[in-house]
Order: structure tokens, then C-alpha cells, then sequence
């Protein structure tokens, strides 16, 4: 952990420089600063327990560009770049970037192989898939939010009424932590379009580390094991319901294991790596992470009462950019996650 000490000195350097010309000394450590992740971002990590029966396990986020191509209203993109790349997917959003859905090459119905995507071994680690990404956004004052976020390749909603629901390629769950001066003092749990913020000291933990339960299929972070039921959008209550997320401790994944280092920076909107080696365009595009909803004439779709919210197959999430990286409270606004 950086001493408060060692902190306040460095924002005290840093604006006594900002009118004089910084020696080489200064700028080497200033840069220092920037390219280094705080000690207490990984030291209060979640780790996250994978339900015991899940069958659609993190995944590689590169990997999904593999399996993927661009496609608007059902066409392919002209003129993407090939191969599509970490680097270079935010050059999607010149083509009216929030209306791209990364649609797969298969049917999803065969279920390829890589939607299951790598469970983790005995050390925890999503082995060969980097299936995770932090990113840090520092507000100043000793005050920093720090994103958990989770990728998996495919998400299976559940059942309701005895059918299934809510199958959709792509998936992005995740939590974040607000520290005050390297404490952690809250934590967001993402569960589909909401979530829900608990204390830090309320947390069941591993050391120092909260846990997180992730819900059967979906994904939905939770704070603690067994059924929640979310019949009721933005609403998670004890029990079973209608529409229920089921948790467990089945396997223990440590997400920092395999992951990408990123800053955000509030005044920009971009991203910045902390290791040369990780690509960042990816964290920029603005479109979506898998197909778009089937039509109801597709043979593949289907829904109850031909109620859109219970389709068989919904559109897949939009990615980090999307998740409110800038909140005031440690819960975004309802409108979206």
C-alpha cells in the first residue's frame, strides 16, 4: 500500500511542478506514478465463486473477436478491418459504433465449444484467457473507484414459466470498489441492468477480499450464496421466484489472475494501460459484445406470450465504456449499468 505520506508528497510535487519546467528526475517519477497499479486495488479484489453446475465459464476477451464478425441490422460491416483485433476494435464505432453487434460465425444453437470458455484450475487462474479487466478511475483526493469487470462468452438467462430465457452471446458482469485513501469502504455487485452496494465491512471475505457469488449461466454478481430471485427488474429478493438466479460455492476464480491493467480518465473519457503489452482501443469501442436479438420470425427465437422481455434470445451487452466509470455514488444510475 502507498503511504499517505509517500501520496500526499506526490500531488504536492505534482502541482508545484505544473508551472515550471519538470526536470528529467520529476517526469520519471511522475510517470512512475501513473504506470504503477496501486498495491490496495489488488490487495481488496473479489474473488468469485462460479456456481457449481455452470457450464459457460470465463472467458478470453480476444478470443471473442476470433469467433465474432461486425454486423448492423443483420449485414456485415463493410470494409472492417481484418483480422479484427484488441487494437483496433474501437475503428467499429466510424460505423455508427453503438448500432455494431459482435455476431458470431456459428449457430449458437450447436453451442460451440467456445462458449463455454476455460474454467478455472486448481490455482484459481482462467489459464491461456485473460477474461477480466480493472480499471482504476481516480477522482483525486485520495478518493478511487476500481472496476472489476468479468467477461464470459455466452449467458444462459435462466427458466421461466419452463422455458429457457435470455441466452445471449457476450456477457459483462462486474464489481467496483470505492477506496478512501486505500480503505475500501464500498462495493457494487452488477446483477443484469442493476445491482445492488454493500459496505465493505458487511462483506463476507477471503483475508482482505470480499467475495462474490456468480449467478448460474447469467453471471449476476451477488454477496451472498443460495437464490435470488429478480422477477422484478432492479429488485433482488431472498428466496425463489418466478425468474431466480441460483449461487454456490462451486469454483473459486480469481480474476486478477488473468486480467488487463487500465486507468480511466474522467476528463478525456479514454483509457490508459499500465502495461505497454495490454492493448486499450478495445476498451473504447462503444457497440455491442454479441448478436442482436433474433426477429421473432427467426426459428431460433422465441418468447412467452410474445412478451419481449421473456425472449429466448436477447442481444448481447454493451462492454466497460458503458458501465458509468464516472458515478458520484457507488450506484449508477438506474437508467443502465
Amino acid at each position: 500500500m502507498v503511504s499517505s505520506s509517500r501520496f500526499l508528497y506526490f500531488i504536492s510535487f505534482a502541482s508545484a511542478s505544473q508551472n515550471v519546467l519538470a526536470s528529467p528526475l520529476s517526469y520519471g517519477l511522475e510517470v512512475l506514478q501513473r504506470a504503477t497499479v496501486p498495491d490496495y486495488v489488488k490487495a481488496y479484489a473479489p474473488l468469485v465463486w462460479l456456481h457449481s453446475q455452470e457450464v459457460y465459464f470465463p472467458s478470453d476477451i480476444a478470443a471473442q473477436l476470433v469467433h465474432t464478425k461486425p454486423e448492423i441490422d443483420f449485414s456485415v460491416v463493410a470494409g472492417y478491418p481484418t483480422p479484427l483485433t484488441l487494437d483496433n476494435l474501437d475503428a467499429l464505432n466510424a460505423n455508427n459504433g453503438t448500432n455494431v453487434y459482435l455476431t458470431s460465425v456459428d449457430d449458437v444453437t450447436k453451442v460451440p465449444v467456445w462458449l463455454n470458455g476455460v474454467k478455472p484450475d486448481d490455482s484459481h487462474k482462467t489459464d491461456g484467457a485473460v477474461s477480466a479487466s480493472v480499471i482504476i478511475n481516480d477522482h483525486g483526493n485520495g478518493n478511487v473507484d476500481a472496476f472489476y469487470m468479468y467477461f464470459t462468452a455466452y449467458n444462459w438467462g435462466g427458466r421461466l414459466l419452463d422455458q429457457d430465457v435470455d441466452y445471449h452471446v457476450g456477457d459483462w458482469e462486474y464489481n467496483m470498489i470505492r477506496f478512501a485513501n486505500g480503505t475500501p469502504t464500498q462495493v457494487w455487485y452488477s446483477q443484469h441492468a442493476f445491482g445492488e452496494a454493500f459496505t465493505y465491512d458487511c462483506l463476507e471475505k477471503q483475508g482482505s477480499r470480499p467475495v462474490a457469488y456468480s449467478g448460474n449461466g447469467s453471471h449476476a454478481v451477488y454477496a451472498t450464496s443460495g437464490t435470488h430471485d429478480h422477477t422484478i427488474p432492479n429488485v433482488n429478493l431472498p428466496g425463489k421466484g418466478i425468474l431466480t438466479d441460483y449461487t454456490d460455492q462451486g469454483t473459486l476464480w480469481d480474476p486478477l489472475l488473468s486480467a488487463y491493467f487500465h486507468s480511466f480518465d474522467a476528463n478525456t473519457k479514454d483509457f490508459s494501460t499500465y502495461d505497454p503489452s495490454y492493448p486499450t482501443a478495445w476498451l473504447r469501442y462503444v457497440g455491442r459484445w454479441g448478436d442482436q436479438q433474433y426477429s421473432d420470425s427467426d426459428p431460433r427465437q422465441h418468447k412467452i406470450l410474445g412478451i419481449d422481455a421473456t425472449a429466448k434470445f436477447a442481444s448481447g451487452p454493451t462492454g466497460p465504456q458503458d458501465k458509468q466509470l464516472n458515478r458520484t455514488d457507488v450506484c449508477p444510475e438506474a437508467k443502465g449499468y
